[in-house]
């Protein structure tokens, strides 16, 4: 009896333990709890995670849009120093077109042509003419005569281009050796002058030969004095004129004309006072150096220099401007991007 009391106790004890809820289950459901929670407190930390990204993507834009700026401004800034030396390349070659420099440079000769000494004399006379060598000439013997001479001359009179008035000229042919240093002394004589001041006029003139072949005298001194200067030596002196020859060549035209140094010295008169009423006037010509003086004009600009660099002017253009093209394509491509993102974080994720 006791026995089956026992166990039927026993069996109503466990029915009991089976009505009531079991520890698994009460742990399962604090499990979800707990993992319910645990999502609702890490919600929080996922969203500053994303504001951070965002900040960092935005600085990244701004960065990439100075940048680009930047890009454009030194594009820009490259472009205007390209045309302004395209602009300036072509302004000084068409100033060096326009200007030629002139070039001088000097060509030794063993002698000259003899060249064309016009004389103006007027009332003077003619004393002598001689020619000498080495720079030497001989003590005067009876200054004041006339004596031989071993020059040739001619006298030409032709009507003056700008007086209209006629011109008697004694042209004499001039020293051409200029290595045994060549010259020729002249004296000239004029008695009872009216004029204030005495001096008798001379002309250079290329050659001599040119006035011997010339068929009109006349006309051709009349060219020669519209062409070259004329100078001046005054009585009571010796001077010594020391020639030099000029030429100077162009696209226009090429001339010829004649440089000179003189020296004067005075006459100590030793006449009787009888004979001191004629002034007299001495004169000597020669080559100052067996060179001749060049002088050319010679245009510095070069067209091809000029092209070359127009060309690499225009090659840095364009560069420049395939540089600014894709700078504008990046810069649109990163626009693009940064607004896909943008959009991207607006739209929520399903």
């Amino acid at each position: 009896m006791l026995r089956k009391e026992t166990s039927r106790s026993y069996q109503e004890f466990n029915d009991d333990e089976d009505d009531s809820p079991s520890p698994d289950y009460d742990q399962k459901d604090g499990g979800d709890q707990d993992t319910v929670e645990d999502s609702n407190g890490s919600a929080l930390p996922e969203d500053d995670t994303r504001d951070g990204n965002s900040s960092i993507a935005f600085s990244k834009a701004c960065l990439k849009n100075v940048f680009s700026v930047v890009l454009i401004l030194i594009y820009l800034m490259l472009t205007t120093v390209a045309v302004f030396l395209a602009y300036q390349t072509i302004t000084d070659f068409m100033k060096k077109l326009s200007q030629p420099v002139m070039s001088v440079t000097y060509k030794e000769v063993d002698s000259f042509a003899p060249p064309g000494i016009a004389l103006y004399p007027g009332r003077a006379q003619l004393l002598s003419c001689k020619h000498h060598h080495h720079d030497h000439i001989p003590p005067l013997v009876a200054p004041g005569k006339p004596q031989e001479g071993d020059c040739v001359l001619q006298d030409v009179t032709y009507t003056g281009p700008y007086t209209n008035h006629t011109k008697q000229a004694l042209v004499v042919r001039g020293p051409s050796d200029v290595r045994n240093r060549e010259l020729i002394f002249l004296q000239f004589s004029l008695n009872e002058t009216e004029e204030d001041f005495s001096a008798i006029s001379y002309m250079l003139f290329a050659t001599y030969s040119d006035l011997s072949r010339s068929v009109d005298k006349s006309e051709f001194m009349e060219d020669c004095e519209r062409t070259y200067s004329m100078w001046t030596f005054s009585g009571g002196f010796r001077t010594w004129v020391k020639m030099s020859l000029v030429k100077t060549s162009g696209k226009r035209n090429e001339s010829m004309e004649f440089r000179q140094e003189s020296s004067v010295v005075k006459f100590n008169d030793k006449r009787p006072e009888s004979e001191k009423t004629n002034q007299l006037f001495f004169v000597v010509f020669e080559w100052r150096d067996p060179f001749i003086q060049e002088v050319r004009d010679i245009v510095t600009a070069n067209p091809w220099n000029t092209i070359a660099i127009l060309c690499g002017v225009f090659m840095a253009l364009f560069k420049a401007t395939n540089f600014a093209k894709l700078s504008i394509q990046w810069i649109i491509k990163i626009r693009k991007r940064h607004r896909r993102n943008k959009n991207r974080e607006l739209n929520p994720i399903s």
